[in-house]
């Protein structure tokens, strides 16, 4: 009987040093080494200074500045914290209510804008930190974004087409649009 208990706590032993502690480490190592980008959470910097993360979404909310998908994390928006959906299920009053209150701040902030809001700047994703919108969704705001700035509508749509990335490999995925690159792009053109 002690001869198993002695192997059962030696395996216990190497298993946790192999699997709790070599294996983490020797993944880290490769992400770092193959992926430091990536690996060290796809900070974004300006002038040295981290800005953001390209995988995670940010909170704009000026009308100078592109907005992104909303989000339904707590205690703030774009908590990577805290990363959920809200969970409101499609008959959930507070669901309707919070979908008239996003299309009402976007209208407030762009009265003369007559097109259809693109969903994903109502709706928040499972996530809560969608980092990106469509292509459509950033023209929905291109006007808005050219008169606060003071700029030319062509000159903000042409950032938005040259930051609008394709489906990867040509078929995965949807065409995108990088929130915190074209607002860094935007910031770059004002300076």
């Amino acid at each position: 009987m002690a001869k198993i208990l002695r192997n059962g706590i030696v395996l216990l032993l190497l298993l946790t040093a192999v699997t709790g502690v070599a294996y983490p480490l020797a993944v880290t190592a490769v992400a770092a080494v193959l992926f430091p980008g990536q690996a060290n959470g796809s900070v974004v910097e300006r002038d040295g200074k981290p800005v953001g993360s390209s995988l995670i979404g940010q909170s704009f909310t000026t009308p100078g500045y592109f907005w992104g998908r909303p989000s339904a994390t707590t205690p703030g928006p774009d908590n990577a914290a805290a990363s959920t959906g809200s969970n409101l299920g499609p008959t959930n009053p507070a669901l309707a209510e919070a979908a008239k209150q996003r299309i009402a701040a976007l209208r407030a902030a762009d009265p003369g804008n007559a097109a259809l809001v693109p969903v994903e700047l109502v709706a928040a994703s499972a996530s809560g930190l969608d980092p990106e919108i469509s292509p459509a969704a950033a023209r929905y705001q291109v006007a808005r974004v050219a008169r606060a700035r003071g700029l030319d509508v062509a000159k903000v749509q042409a950032l938005v087409d040259e930051h609008t990335q394709q489906r990867q490999l040509g078929v995965l995925g949807e065409p995108r649009v990088n929130v915190l690159a074209l607002n860094m792009a935007l910031d770059s053109v004002a300076r």
